[in-house]
């Protein structure tokens, strides 16, 4: 018996200010996102300030510096880029209550300055590059790693990116600029 594809997005909290955002229109495009990323599980979504995210990254991957979006299967990895940091601070969710529809896939935080600033930089828009980086999540949610998977993300997030209306990926900039999203190494994904 195959087991029913769960969906969902648990909830999208905007706590840092992004101009032409809402929640609403961000848990749209993350329930496409996931479809098409093929995530189980229901999904948070946080987009809150860059210090949150530098306190996030130092707890949980001992890295004291702000980065644009981190990935909290919850499977127990943190993705943040191509590193993946074991943690005991996430239980992981038991089959049965994956079969009574409460299996949570994880939760995405993303900073709203950087993204922000990013989107400046790149030249879209604020909600445009907190797409980019959801689906990016979603893609680690997923179980992605593009520092170990020879181009098996980037190769995904391309053609998700295509589908799904979005500028350059996030892989791509990261390959293109030689850097990670030109604000340094361990400062994203």
């Amino acid at each position: 018996m195959a087991l029913p594809l769960i969906l969902g997005i648990g909830v999208v909290i905007l706590r840092g200010r992004v101009r032409g955002v809402s929640a609403r229109a961000l848990e749209q495009f993350a329930v496409r996102a996931q479809r098409a990323a093929g995530v189980r599980g229901e999904v948070g979504v946080l987009v809150t300030s860059s210090a949150e995210l530098r306190r996030l990254n130092h707890r949980f991957r001992g890295k004291n510096s702000a980065t644009d979006v981190l990935s909290f299967p919850s499977h127990g990895k943190i993705y943040h880029g191509g590193a993946e940091t074991q943690s005991n601070f996430f239980s992981k969710t038991s089959l049965s209550l994956c079969l009574c529809g409460e299996c949570s896939a994880g939760d995405i935080a993303i900073s709203a300055e950087i993204a922000s600033r990013n989107a400046r930089r790149l030249g879209h828009s604020p909600a445009d590059e907190l797409r980019v980086l959801i689906l990016h999540g979603l893609l680690h949610l997923a179980g992605y790693d593009h520092e170990t998977d020879r181009g098996q993300m980037a190769r995904k997030e391309m053609r998700l990116r295509r589908a799904l209306g979005l500028p350059a990926a996030l892989i791509e900039r990261t390959s293109a600029e030689g850097t990670c999203q030109g604000v340094g190494k361990g400062q994203r994904s």
